[in-house]
């Protein structure tokens, strides 16, 4: 996935949490003419025309927040560019287990391959005959 999908996931996922509990910003996020794509459009413009390289994950929210609170705002021109999202990835039991077993697998799978190969007799060149010198022919 592309950093700039990771981005407006996290954003999205952020903003679908914000409306649970507040019902307030609800109301807003619900705006018909509001949508995912213009405010990271919008929040990328405002990026780029602050000038800074790095940002804290509240300033972004706060953007994206403010983004649907206006109802006149200007979006701004979409952009080509990629974005860095610093986030850790959080593993449920469920897929650490699977990862668990998929690894056992290869490793197992592995083992395997090298007793197998070490059983296999190794091929042996064969050697050049030639001829026994006496010591008469010297």
């Amino acid at each position: 996935m592309k950093g700039t999908e990771q981005f407006k996931k996290t954003i999205k996922a952020y903003l679908d949490e914000r409306a649970k509990t507040d019902e307030l910003f609800a109301v807003t996020y619900a705006k018909e003419n509001k949508n995912i794509d213009d405010c990271i459009t919008f929040i990328l413009n405002q990026v780029k025309n602050s000038g800074c390289n790095g940002f804290a994950d509240d300033e972004i929210y706060s953007l994206a927040v403010h983004y649907y609170d206006e109802d006149t705002i200007d979006v701004g021109k979409p952009l080509s560019c990629n974005v860095v999202v610093n986030h850790q990835i959080v593993l449920t039991e469920e897929e650490k287990a699977a990862a668990r077993k998929q690894t056992t697998a290869r490793y197992e799978e592995e083992e395997v391959r090298k007793m197998r190969e070490r059983r296999k007799p190794k091929p042996t060149t064969p050697q050049p005959e030639q001829p026994m010198l006496s010591l008469f022919d010297i």
